[in-house]
């Protein structure tokens, strides 16, 4: 069986296929999207469906692709005409409607037309994979398994792959391996059971929470307050999430395990609570109605939210759940304790979020060998695709097993025997760590290793094997093997501070005597990092302190250009939300190793400055950089002798700061420069660090040495009337506004080298000057301290 899948098939052009198809071609795999024929559909119009979903990725927000030209990747068919291309291909995934006999029938039609070495599965949320292949010939069966994609398949990191009892394991290792590395999953092994693990988990907990809000009295909105991030839960949580998914489909997963789970308490679990069903009879099923649990309406031009009342059934405004434990564990980042301390509240708050942990723990614990092959799935399962902080076992050690069994038991809840008895052990958690190595708890009894996932380094496999140098509250530096350092960023809100530039100055002093290179990246969901600290800034404006912030920004400067031009190779790894300062920060790498998903800009006008960290000096580098022989070595101050129109190169830097462009991808980062054509781009998240040390060792095997000085090239005052004139027309046209302008021209003043005659080349250290000084200036005015202000206030920029 060849582990190499080139080419795929879809069949089914529905919301899932036609998504899993452009993630297919996200990572550059051709894919065949075959749906039916339009009982209506004329001769030339027959691919119809599967046509038109194509043409509908690109208008889907958030977007399905990386960008536009991967959808060329794509081929549209129907089943009459082009079921035979699938011979082409590697892997045909089926992901029709959910029903059985549906799936049953357009199998027996592509089995016998499948590649010898094709694999084939079926998406599916919870319809038991065998039953699918029954029937089929048993070389069929030997290869076919199920692959259940969360949605949207591009942004939901869990993929559960569902083996038969007939599964080749060779086919699940090809799909487990393809999956982490190519599509850039997290992949959970899980037994062919109801709704598998995710489903199964999750909406048992959700049933849950219901019952436990109906009972208790509490509203909607009171227990969204409760369940999301006080409980290490996503913002969406309960009821939010229940109107996006939508109440039939909740209510469609639920009927399934109700009438598929063996024993009696299970079943009566899952039965839909009367308000359910009142909501289902009504058709408001969420935000595909218009209304569910909420419902947005529009009043005096604004967007409000309102509420579903569940007496009168009419909805209310929102009200805030003011509880005392709510308000204490707001400010705990490390959410283990945040979790801790919220259940142990004697109030409404944490009598709620202590029923339904309570509940989902136990259920969790007397399903694992039914559901799953060990405990850490169903961990990962509700991390990766429920977005959980952490999974039930780990927010278990969390709030203490030993404590909390106790407390179970005074209650009268029935504990899992295997609990019981690890409870009581001499090492009473689900994740010690013995001798060095990280376990967990087995339910047959005692600890087994946890194996680590292949290409990943984790925090807490280092800490483990004591491989922490040195740790502050905002950044711990590794020794992650093979001579190579890692720096940790975890700061609060991920923001650029004091710490973290001590940290990586302190590093590269280790890395120069003992290692032979740096990474810098972050373990920190779901953001490498957002900028600077927005509040020191601000307040420091505020007070008038010009000198500390001149101080903080010389500081940054200076550690960015001290990565730079580090003897030793750096490498940085960011991902997610990678914005100003986090950027510059990436800017000094020799070479970046990004998540896919990496959202990187420099937005430093949207808060009334511009970039300060050498951002400014390293894109006009990135685009002169691509006109021959304009940044060669050359004596300070020597004029340009090649007559070359730089003005293009520096209207690109000029558009893209001045609009705060942020890349929708890793690879649109590339297309914007932001990241270099020569950077990595890695699908899954999980591997980045340990794609970063292979970086790095690269480069030292290589022969490392630092890159050359260059000298930069400016366009002078006349280059900067340009820009300043492109400015002005944007706010004539009514796009901008005076202070837009204001800044504009602060950015155009550096870009174009200050009051230097064009052609003049110039040091870096000479734009960063520049770039300070605009920075500071901008500081003072009024209309940019109001700009900060309101980010911090609402997260949204002020066009003022």
């Amino acid at each position: 069986m060849p582990r190499n899948i080139r080419t795929a098939a879809v069949l089914g052009a529905g919301t899932m296929g036609a998504q899993i198809a452009a993630h297919l071609a996200n990572q550059g795999i051709p894919c065949l999207l075959l749906d039916i024929v339009p009982p209506d559909a004329s001769e030339g119009d027959r691919t119809r469906l599967a046509r038109q979903a194509l043409e509908r990725l690109p208008k889907i927000k958030p977007s399905p692709i990386y960008s536009p030209d991967q959808l060329s990747l794509i081929t549209p068919g129907n089943f009459d005409d082009d079921l035979p291309r699938i011979r082409e291909a590697d892997w045909v995934i089926e992901a029709v409607v959910e029903n059985l006999d549906i799936k049953r029938q357009l199998w027996q039609r592509v089995a016998p037309l499948l590649a010898p070495h094709a694999i084939a599965s079926t998406n599916t949320s919870g319809i038991p994979v065998h039953k699918i292949a029954a029937g089929l010939p048993e070389q069929f069966r030997r290869r076919f398994l199920g692959t259940h994609f969360f949605n949207p398949p591009r942004y939901l990191y869990l993929l559960e792959v569902i083996p038969t009892p007939e599964t080749d394991p060779d086919v699940v290792a090809a799909i487990t391996e393809f999956g982490e590395r190519v599509l850039g999953k997290g992949v959970v092994i899980a037994k062919d059971t109801p709704n598998f693990i995710g489903n199964r988990i999750g909406t048992y907990g959700l049933m849950e929470s219901i019952r436990a809000m109906l009972e208790m009295g509490l509203r909607p909105d009171d227990v969204d307050a409760i369940t999301g991030p006080a409980m290490g839960r996503p913002k969406s949580a309960t009821f939010r999430t229940l109107d996006l998914v939508g109440l039939d489909v909740v209510a469609f997963v639920a009927g399934n395990l109700q009438h598929t789970a063996a024993e009696p308490w299970e079943r009566d679990a899952f039965v839909l609570p009367p308000l359910l069903e009142q909501l289902l009879e009504r058709k408001w099923l969420g935000e595909k109605t218009g209304q569910g649990f909420f419902k947005r309406i529009k009043q005096n031009g604004q967007s409000e939210i309102l509420v579903l009342d569940t007496d009168s059934f009419e909805y209310v405004p929102r009200r805030r759940f003011n509880a005392p434990s709510l308000a204490a564990v707001r400010g705990i980042e490390d959410v283990g304790q945040r979790i801790r301390q919220l259940v142990q509240a004697d109030d409404p708050a944490g009598r709620y979020a202590w029923r339904v942990l309570k509940k989902t723990l136990l259920y969790a614990a007397r399903k694992v060998t039914e559901i799953a092959d060990d405990i850490v799935s169903i961990d990962r399962a509700m991390r990766w695709g429920f977005g959980w902080e952490l999974g039930p076992f780990e927010a278990w050690d969390a709030i203490g097993l030993r404590e909390s069994v106790t407390r179970m038991q005074k209650e009268g809840e029935e504990i899992p025997a295997w609990v019981q008895a690890l409870a009581a052990s001499d090492r009473p958690a689900f994740y010690p760590v013995i001798d060095g190595e990280l376990m967990q708890a087995s339910p047959d009894g005692g600890h087994v290793p946890l194996k680590p996932r292949p290409r990943t380094i984790t925090v807490a496999d280092l800490k483990a094997r004591n491989r922490v140098i040195h740790a502050t509250p905002g950044a711990t530096l590794y020794d992650i093997g093979d001579d190579v350092a890692l720096v940790d960023f975890h700061s609060p809100k991920q923001a650029i501070g004091t710490d973290l530039m001590q940290m990586l100055h302190l590093a590269m002093d280790r890395v120069r005597k003992d290692f032979r290179g740096l990474v810098v990246s972050s373990h920190v969901s779901p953001n490498f990092c957002v900028g600077a600290n927005l509040v020191l800034i601000l307040m420091g404006a505020q007070d008038g302190e010009w000198d500390e912030i001149d101080l903080a920004i010389r500081q940054f400067q200076g550690v960015n250009m001290a990565l730079k031009y580090f003897d030793r190779p750096v490498v940085v790894a960011p991902y997610g939300m990678t914005l100003g300062g986090g950027a510059e920060l990436t800017f000094a790498a020799d070479h970046v190793v990004a998540a896919a998903e990496t959202y990187m800009g420099l937005v430093e006008v949207g808060a009334g400055v511009i970039p300060g960290g050498g951002g400014c000096k390293e894109m006009l580098i990135r685009f002169l950089e691509g006109a021959p022989g304009v940044l060669e070595p050359d004596p300070g101050g020597a004029a340009m002798q090649a007559p070359i129109d730089l003005q293009p190169l520096v209207n690109r830097a000029f558009e893209l700061i001045g609009m705060a462009r942020v890349s929708t991808s890793g690879p649109e980062a590339q297309l914007l420069r932001y990241l270099r054509s020569t950077d990595t781009i890695v699908p899954n998240r999980g591997h980045l660090w340990h794609e970063a040390k292979q970086a790095v060792l690269a480069l030292d095997a290589a022969g490392y040495r630092p890159p050359a000085r260059t000298q930069i090239p400016v366009v002078g005052p006349d280059g900067r009337a340009v820009l300043e004139l492109a400015a002005q027309q944007l706010f004539w046209s009514g796009y901008a506004t005076e202070h837009d302008v204001y800044i504009a021209k602060k950015l155009a003043y550096v870009l174009s080298g200050g009051d230097l005659p064009a052609g003049t080349r110039v040091t870096e250290e000479y734009l960063l000057d520049l770039e300070r000084e605009a920075f500071l200036s901008l500081c003072g005015h009024p209309k940019s301290q109001a700009r900060m202000q309101h980010i911090l206030a609402t997260g949204k920029p002020l066009r003022n």
